[in-house]
Protein backbone atom coordinates (compact mmCIF):
# COMPACT_ATOMS: atom_id res chain seq x y z
CA UNK A 1 0.00 0.00 0.00
CA UNK A 2 3.19 2.27 1.35
CA UNK A 3 5.02 3.62 -2.32
CA UNK A 4 7.96 3.78 -0.59
CA UNK A 5 8.63 1.19 2.57
CA UNK A 6 10.90 4.22 4.23
CA UNK A 7 7.34 5.50 5.28
CA UNK A 8 6.89 2.86 7.65
CA UNK A 9 8.86 5.48 9.70
CA UNK A 10 6.44 8.14 9.51
CA UNK A 11 3.71 6.07 10.28
CA UNK A 12 5.76 5.09 13.12
CA UNK A 13 6.02 8.75 14.11
CA UNK A 14 2.58 9.45 13.69
CA UNK A 15 1.83 6.27 16.03
CA UNK A 16 4.11 7.63 18.29
CA UNK A 17 2.60 10.87 18.58
CA UNK A 18 -0.73 9.80 19.24
CA UNK A 19 -0.17 7.28 21.67
CA UNK A 20 1.96 9.88 23.97
CA UNK A 21 -0.35 12.55 23.39
CA UNK A 22 -3.50 10.33 24.32
CA UNK A 23 -1.32 8.77 27.44
CA UNK A 24 -0.79 12.27 29.05
CA UNK A 25 -4.51 13.57 28.10
CA UNK A 26 -5.73 10.90 30.30
CA UNK A 27 -3.55 10.00 32.35
CA UNK A 28 -0.39 12.73 32.59
CA UNK A 29 1.73 12.26 35.98
CA UNK A 30 1.45 14.81 38.43
CA UNK A 31 4.95 15.49 39.34
CA UNK A 32 6.77 18.06 36.44
CA UNK A 33 9.64 16.52 36.48
CA UNK A 34 8.24 13.65 34.40
CA UNK A 35 5.61 15.17 32.45
CA UNK A 36 7.52 18.18 31.63
CA UNK A 37 9.85 16.29 29.23
CA UNK A 38 7.23 14.47 28.25
CA UNK A 39 5.51 17.41 26.72
CA UNK A 40 8.50 18.15 25.26
CA UNK A 41 8.63 15.67 23.56
CA UNK A 42 5.18 15.56 22.20
CA UNK A 43 5.76 18.86 21.02
CA UNK A 44 8.55 17.83 18.71
CA UNK A 45 6.62 14.59 17.34
CA UNK A 46 3.81 17.24 16.84
CA UNK A 47 6.38 19.03 14.72
CA UNK A 48 7.42 15.89 12.74
CA UNK A 49 3.93 15.36 11.77
CA UNK A 50 4.11 18.56 10.53
CA UNK A 51 7.04 17.76 8.44
CA UNK A 52 5.66 14.42 7.60
CA UNK A 53 2.77 17.01 5.90
CA UNK A 54 4.96 18.67 3.90
CA UNK A 55 6.18 15.64 2.75
CA UNK A 56 2.71 13.93 1.97
CA UNK A 57 1.81 17.20 -0.13
CA UNK A 58 4.92 16.33 -2.36
CA UNK A 59 5.15 13.44 -2.75
CA UNK A 60 1.60 10.86 -1.53
CA UNK A 61 2.89 8.07 0.67
CA UNK A 62 -0.04 5.51 -0.45
CA UNK A 63 -0.98 4.36 -4.13
CA UNK A 64 -4.14 4.27 -2.81
CA UNK A 65 -5.79 7.95 -3.71
CA UNK A 66 -8.44 7.49 -1.00
CA UNK A 67 -6.05 6.22 1.68
CA UNK A 68 -4.01 9.65 0.78
CA UNK A 69 -6.79 11.81 1.80
CA UNK A 70 -7.40 9.75 4.93
CA UNK A 71 -3.88 10.13 5.76
CA UNK A 72 -4.42 13.92 5.67
CA UNK A 73 -7.01 14.24 8.08
CA UNK A 74 -4.52 12.29 10.50
CA UNK A 75 -1.58 14.31 9.83
CA UNK A 76 -3.99 17.32 10.57
CA UNK A 77 -4.51 16.03 13.18
CA UNK A 78 -0.79 15.66 14.19
CA UNK A 79 -0.08 19.34 14.09
CA UNK A 80 -3.55 21.49 14.60
CA UNK A 81 -3.87 22.80 10.49
CA UNK A 82 -5.40 21.30 7.78
CA UNK A 83 -2.97 19.46 5.42
CA UNK A 84 -4.66 21.04 2.12
CA UNK A 85 -3.67 24.42 3.41
CA UNK A 86 -0.38 23.51 2.22
CA UNK A 87 -0.60 23.40 -0.64
CA UNK A 88 -1.26 27.41 -1.60
CA UNK A 89 1.63 28.43 0.80
CA UNK A 90 4.14 26.00 0.56
CA UNK A 91 3.87 24.85 -3.10
CA UNK A 92 2.36 27.20 -5.29
CA UNK A 93 3.79 30.19 -3.30
CA UNK A 94 7.13 29.50 -2.03
CA UNK A 95 8.21 26.73 -4.22
CA UNK A 96 7.07 28.82 -7.58
CA UNK A 97 8.49 31.97 -6.37
CA UNK A 98 10.81 31.66 -3.94
CA UNK A 99 12.45 34.62 -2.21
CA UNK A 100 10.35 37.33 -4.13
CA UNK A 101 7.42 39.03 -3.15
CA UNK A 102 4.80 36.20 -4.59
CA UNK A 103 6.44 34.09 -1.83
CA UNK A 104 4.36 35.01 1.15
CA UNK A 105 6.93 33.38 3.65
CA UNK A 106 9.87 35.04 2.12
CA UNK A 107 12.35 36.15 4.56
CA UNK A 108 13.36 39.50 3.76
CA UNK A 109 9.78 40.66 5.60
CA UNK A 110 11.79 40.85 8.62
CA UNK A 111 13.42 43.29 9.63
CA UNK A 112 15.15 43.48 13.26
CA UNK A 113 18.16 44.61 13.62
CA UNK A 114 18.41 41.73 16.79
CA UNK A 115 18.59 38.85 15.05
CA UNK A 116 17.36 36.27 17.35
CA UNK A 117 13.60 38.93 16.91
CA UNK A 118 13.94 37.54 13.44
CA UNK A 119 13.88 34.13 14.23
CA UNK A 120 11.07 34.15 16.99
CA UNK A 121 8.92 36.64 15.69
CA UNK A 122 8.76 35.11 12.17
CA UNK A 123 5.89 33.27 12.48
CA UNK A 124 3.80 35.98 13.69
CA UNK A 125 4.89 38.38 10.73
CA UNK A 126 4.01 35.81 8.10
CA UNK A 127 1.09 33.87 9.95
CA UNK A 128 -1.35 36.63 8.78
CA UNK A 129 -0.26 36.64 5.00
CA UNK A 130 -0.68 33.25 4.79
CA UNK A 131 -3.46 32.76 6.23
CA UNK A 132 -4.67 35.41 3.95
CA UNK A 133 -3.32 33.62 0.92
CA UNK A 134 -4.56 30.34 1.84
CA UNK A 135 -8.46 31.95 2.43
CA UNK A 136 -7.84 33.35 -0.73
CA UNK A 137 -6.77 30.40 -2.86
CA UNK A 138 -9.86 28.54 -1.12
CA UNK A 139 -12.36 30.75 -2.33
CA UNK A 140 -10.55 30.73 -5.70
CA UNK A 141 -10.58 26.73 -5.87
CA UNK A 142 -14.22 26.48 -4.49
CA UNK A 143 -14.80 26.06 -8.58
CA UNK A 144 -11.93 25.61 -10.03
CA UNK A 145 -11.01 22.48 -8.04
CA UNK A 146 -14.45 21.29 -6.08
CA UNK A 147 -12.29 17.86 -4.94
CA UNK A 148 -9.86 19.82 -3.16
CA UNK A 149 -12.01 21.69 -1.79
CA UNK A 150 -13.87 19.53 -0.35
CA UNK A 151 -11.09 18.09 1.63
CA UNK A 152 -9.96 21.13 2.82
CA UNK A 153 -13.46 21.38 4.17
CA UNK A 154 -13.23 17.75 5.53
CA UNK A 155 -9.85 18.39 7.01
CA UNK A 156 -10.86 21.86 9.11
CA UNK A 157 -14.43 19.80 10.41
CA UNK A 158 -12.54 16.91 11.45
CA UNK A 159 -9.79 19.04 13.45
CA UNK A 160 -12.40 21.65 14.63
CA UNK A 161 -14.82 18.71 15.62
CA UNK A 162 -11.96 17.37 18.12
CA UNK A 163 -10.85 19.82 19.35
CA UNK A 164 -14.64 20.89 20.61
CA UNK A 165 -14.55 17.40 22.20
CA UNK A 166 -10.98 17.53 23.88
CA UNK A 167 -12.02 21.14 25.20
CA UNK A 168 -15.51 19.79 27.06
CA UNK A 169 -13.86 16.55 28.47
CA UNK A 170 -10.95 18.42 29.81
CA UNK A 171 -9.99 22.22 28.56
CA UNK A 172 -6.79 22.08 30.06
CA UNK A 173 -5.77 19.51 29.14
CA UNK A 174 -6.53 19.64 25.63
CA UNK A 175 -4.51 23.24 25.87
CA UNK A 176 -1.81 21.52 27.84
CA UNK A 177 -1.10 18.75 25.66
CA UNK A 178 -2.66 19.38 22.43
CA UNK A 179 -2.97 22.88 21.36
CA UNK A 180 0.77 24.12 22.85
CA UNK A 181 2.51 20.96 20.99
CA UNK A 182 0.22 22.30 18.02
CA UNK A 183 1.37 25.79 18.11
CA UNK A 184 5.32 24.44 18.42
CA UNK A 185 4.47 22.20 15.36
CA UNK A 186 3.19 25.79 13.44
CA UNK A 187 6.01 27.73 14.75
CA UNK A 188 8.56 25.17 13.73
CA UNK A 189 7.37 23.80 10.34
CA UNK A 190 7.28 28.02 9.02
CA UNK A 191 10.64 28.63 10.88
CA UNK A 192 12.67 26.78 9.54
CA UNK A 193 12.02 28.69 5.65
CA UNK A 194 13.65 31.52 7.53
CA UNK A 195 16.53 29.13 8.25
CA UNK A 196 16.63 27.49 5.10
CA UNK A 197 16.02 30.70 2.87
CA UNK A 198 17.61 33.81 4.51
CA UNK A 199 20.85 35.26 3.65
CA UNK A 200 21.10 32.98 0.19
CA UNK A 201 21.08 33.54 -3.58
CA UNK A 202 17.52 33.13 -4.66
CA UNK A 203 18.67 33.69 -8.26
CA UNK A 204 21.74 30.98 -8.57
CA UNK A 205 21.15 27.56 -9.72
CA UNK A 206 22.80 25.79 -6.05
CA UNK A 207 22.95 28.52 -3.55
CA UNK A 208 19.10 29.52 -2.88
CA UNK A 209 18.93 27.10 -0.23
CA UNK A 210 20.65 26.14 2.95
CA UNK A 211 20.92 22.33 3.76
CA UNK A 212 21.54 20.53 7.27
CA UNK A 213 22.60 17.66 6.63
CA UNK A 214 23.61 16.16 10.23
CA UNK A 215 22.81 12.38 9.94
CA UNK A 216 20.51 12.59 13.69
CA UNK A 217 18.27 15.96 12.69
CA UNK A 218 17.67 14.12 9.03
CA UNK A 219 16.73 10.79 10.34
CA UNK A 220 14.21 12.54 12.92
CA UNK A 221 12.82 15.05 10.22
CA UNK A 222 12.94 12.76 6.85
CA UNK A 223 15.64 14.41 5.54
CA UNK A 224 13.95 17.80 4.99
CA UNK A 225 17.84 19.08 5.97
CA UNK A 226 18.25 18.38 2.04
CA UNK A 227 16.47 21.40 1.00
CA UNK A 228 17.87 22.11 -2.36
CA UNK A 229 17.84 19.08 -3.59
CA UNK A 230 14.24 19.64 -2.37
CA UNK A 231 13.95 22.63 -4.75
CA UNK A 232 15.19 20.98 -7.86
CA UNK A 233 13.07 18.06 -7.35
CA UNK A 234 10.27 18.96 -5.10
CA UNK A 235 8.24 15.42 -5.74
CA UNK A 236 11.27 13.34 -5.06
CA UNK A 237 10.58 11.12 -2.15
CA UNK A 238 12.27 12.46 1.27
CA UNK A 239 14.42 8.63 1.48
CA UNK A 240 15.69 9.56 -1.92
CA UNK A 241 17.41 12.76 -1.05
CA UNK A 242 20.73 12.30 0.34
CA UNK A 243 22.12 10.59 -2.42
CA UNK A 244 20.00 13.08 -5.06
CA UNK A 245 21.88 15.88 -2.87
CA UNK A 246 25.58 13.86 -3.10
CA UNK A 247 25.40 13.30 -6.79
CA UNK A 248 23.50 16.88 -8.19
CA UNK A 249 24.33 19.48 -5.22
CA UNK A 250 27.26 18.69 -3.02
CA UNK A 251 29.54 19.09 -5.84
CA UNK A 252 28.81 22.91 -6.91
CA UNK A 253 27.21 24.26 -3.68
CA UNK A 254 28.80 26.69 -1.73
CA UNK A 255 30.32 24.65 1.34
CA UNK A 256 28.95 27.03 3.73
CA UNK A 257 25.37 26.16 2.59
CA UNK A 258 25.76 22.69 3.74
CA UNK A 259 25.42 23.11 7.78
CA UNK A 260 27.13 19.75 9.69
CA UNK A 261 25.23 20.76 12.40
CA UNK A 262 21.81 22.22 13.13
CA UNK A 263 21.88 23.48 16.47
CA UNK A 264 25.66 25.30 16.61
CA UNK A 265 23.98 27.30 12.92
CA UNK A 266 21.31 28.07 15.29
CA UNK A 267 23.84 29.03 17.95
CA UNK A 268 25.92 31.27 15.87
CA UNK A 269 22.70 32.96 14.27
CA UNK A 270 20.36 33.78 16.78
CA UNK A 271 23.17 33.79 19.99
CA UNK A 272 26.76 34.23 19.79
CA UNK A 273 28.06 36.21 17.90
CA UNK A 274 24.20 36.75 16.44
CA UNK A 275 24.75 38.19 12.99
CA UNK A 276 22.66 38.10 10.26
CA UNK A 277 24.72 36.84 7.28
CA UNK A 278 25.07 36.16 3.35
CA UNK A 279 25.90 32.72 3.17
CA UNK A 280 29.42 33.67 2.23
CA UNK A 281 29.79 35.77 5.43
CA UNK A 282 28.74 39.46 3.99
CA UNK A 283 26.23 41.55 6.42
CA UNK A 284 22.61 40.78 5.01
CA UNK A 285 21.18 44.00 2.77
CA UNK A 286 17.55 43.57 2.80
CA UNK A 287 16.13 45.44 -0.59
CA UNK A 288 13.10 47.05 -0.45
CA UNK A 289 9.99 45.31 0.62
CA UNK A 290 6.08 46.09 -0.55
CA UNK A 291 3.36 44.33 -0.14
CA UNK A 292 2.65 40.84 -1.13
CA UNK A 293 1.90 40.35 -4.88
CA UNK A 294 -0.86 38.12 -6.09
CA UNK A 295 0.06 34.67 -6.58
CA UNK A 296 -2.82 32.22 -7.19
CA UNK A 297 -2.85 31.01 -10.38
CA UNK A 298 -4.69 31.41 -13.08
CA UNK A 299 -7.60 28.69 -13.77
CA UNK A 300 -5.91 27.24 -16.89
CA UNK A 301 -2.19 27.02 -14.67
CA UNK A 302 -3.62 25.58 -11.20
CA UNK A 303 -2.80 22.30 -11.77
CA UNK A 304 0.19 22.35 -14.03
CA UNK A 305 1.94 24.08 -11.06
CA UNK A 306 0.57 21.71 -8.31
CA UNK A 307 4.30 20.25 -7.47
CA UNK A 308 3.18 16.58 -6.50
CA UNK A 309 0.60 18.42 -4.31
CA UNK A 310 -2.89 15.81 -3.55
CA UNK A 311 -5.79 17.09 -5.02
Amino acid sequence: MLRYRADLRTLGFVAFYFGLTAYLFVAAPESWWVTGPLLVVASFFSFFGAVATHNTIHCPMFKSRGMNRVMQVVLTLTYGHPVSAFVPGHNLSHHVHTQTRRDVMRTTKMRFRWNLLNGLLFLPRMGPDILRGETKYMLAMRRRKPAWFRQMMLEYGILYAVYGVLLLIDWKAFLLFVFIPHKYAAFGIVTMNLLQHDGCDADSEYNHSRNFVGAIVNWFTFNNGYHTIHHMKPALHWSLTPAAHAERVAPHIHPNLDQPSLLAYLWRTFGWPGKRLTYDGKPVVLPPEGPDEDWVPPPKHTEAVSLGAIS
